[in-house]
């Protein structure tokens, strides 16, 4: 059953090959497609295409279907091409010609389209949540190992002291700057696109605010034809706000696996967080974090997928879109998996805080001594030719008490700062006036 069938029979390879993954990945959209369906017959009734008699018993049909959804009692049947076709065939089953009333002044063009919107919307406010996890739990292990040292790299070689108050800040303090690139993909999912039908809008004196008041968006989509141009953009935004989040996860990630080997030795995980080796009975090895780079590596791809499946395609709809399912749909569970259970690992790493006592980093510190040469009145290059020499004739002496304390150095961390950016990118979300419009569409 396709809302679009006439009556021809369609050569069955070319139904299968055409309906691809829908059926599996529409199931993301399910729920969605029901609060769509309640918005626009809410709409509907007030221009006179739905009863005001008819209206009622609609929204309770829907309501019953999409408590199925959250039940996991749904499902699209066999010969059922999508989740619009699937809703609207309950409909009918159960209300015979009121069923077929839903469609009127849509296509699937824009159902399609303000069910992916509502899911990145939902899925975006869901990764926001995770991020913030992450986050604290970050900010929490800075605070708690502050006072401790270890080595600050540049091209892999040892170069100044850092602190894993201030390593475990950096990627909190990352994570800010990612949840400026989720907001901003977040507020291009939060407009309506809704109305739009199959691009080119609809001789239905519809009224297009409405709906954008009853699904919370912020705003809408005016243009009819940007709206249907708006696939593919705001999975692409989307996808570059999670590539962000997976790049600091990744990196973080590799830093751990580093600092866990024998050769670094900075942190380690007790045994029940490692896995081991058929063979070698000595081996404690950090697969969580090297299965968070590989997966977050994947997502990283995810923008050039997008963009190289929208090339060429000039304004419409084409049928190449509907892959871009298949690619992001998932993708956002599989972030999500890797946030939370990185943050879940945060408080597991046991951290060596006696790093320095080796002699191999005693150069850390040349560049204080060189500073402090400096505070004493020797101009920098002569402090830094002194120093030099020192090092080189073997009698470089370190002063190993660090004095750092200008604003986000080892001394003076600002973690208070970092977290009010964050808090403020947090608060401009608003998510409540989002759940609340959703909650009041279903109770109405």
């Amino acid at each position: 059953m396709s809302l679009w069938d006439k009556g021809i029979s369609v050569n069955e390879w070319i139904a299968q090959f055409t309906v691809g993954r829908d059926r599996e990945m529409d199931l993301y959209l399910a729920e969605f497609d029901v609060l769509g369906t309640i918005a626009h017959i809410t709409m509907l009734e007030t221009i006179g295409l739905i009863g005001i008699d008819e209206l009622p018993i609609l929204k309770k049909e829907l309501s019953a279907i999409y408590n199925q959804i959250k039940d996991g009692r749904f499902f699209i049947e066999d010969g059922v091409e999508d989740v619009h076709s699937q809703v609207e065939l309950m409909l009918t089953r159960s209300l015979g010609d009121m069923g077929k009333k839903v469609h009127s002044g849509r296509s699937r063009n824009d159902q399609v389209l303000v069910d992916s919107k509502l899911f990145i919307r939902c899925e975006l406010q869901k990764t926001v949540e995770s991020v913030k996890i992450l986050f604290d739990a970050l900010i929490a292990q800075s605070e708690r190992y502050k006072d401790v040292l270890l080595p600050g790299y540049t091209h892999l070689q040892v170069a100044m002291p850092s602190s894993f108050g201030l390593w475990f800040g950096a990627y909190a303090e990352s994570l800010t700057d990612d949840m400026l690139l989720l907001q901003t993909a977040y507020k291009i999912a939060n407009q309506n696109p809704l109305g739009s039908a199959a691009g080119y809008g609809s001789s239905f004196p519809l009224n297009r605010t409405l709906t954008t008041q009853l699904l919370g968006f912020e705003n809408l989509s005016y243009n009819v034809v940007y709206a249907q141009m708006g696939r593919g953009k705001t999975e692409k935004i989307a996808a570059f706000a999670m590539s962000s989040v997976a790049a600091t996860l990744s990196r973080m990630a590799m830093d751990i696996c580093l600092y866990m080997s024998q050769n670094f030795a900075f942190i380690c995980l007790p045994d029940e967080y490692t896995t081991g080796s058929s063979i070698m009975p000595h081996k404690k090895n950090p697969d969580v974090f090297e299965l968070i780079r590989a997966k977050c590596n994947k997502i990283q791809a995810l923008p050039t997928d997008i963009t190289l499946m929208l090339a060429n395609l000039p304004s419409g709809y084409f049928r190449d879109l509907q892959i871009l399912k298949e690619i992001i749909f998932p993708a956002f569970t599989a972030l999500r998996d890797c946030l939370d259970i990185a943050a879940f690992m945060m408080d597991k790493l046991i951290i060596n805080r006696n790093i320095l006592e080796d002699d191999r980093y005693k150069y850390l510190f040349s560049v204080d001594v060189v500073n402090q040469l400096v505070i004493e009145g020797t101009p920098f290059r002569d402090a830094y030719k002194i120093v030099g020499k020192d090092i080189n004739e073997g009698n470089f002496k370190p002063d190993v008490n660090v004095k750092h304390t200008h604003e986000g150095s080892i001394g003076n961390l600002c973690n208070v700062e970092i977290a009010l950016k964050m808090n403020k990118t947090l608060q401009s979300f608003e998510f409540d006036k989002t759940n609340k419009a959703i909650n009041t569409l279903l109770k109405n």
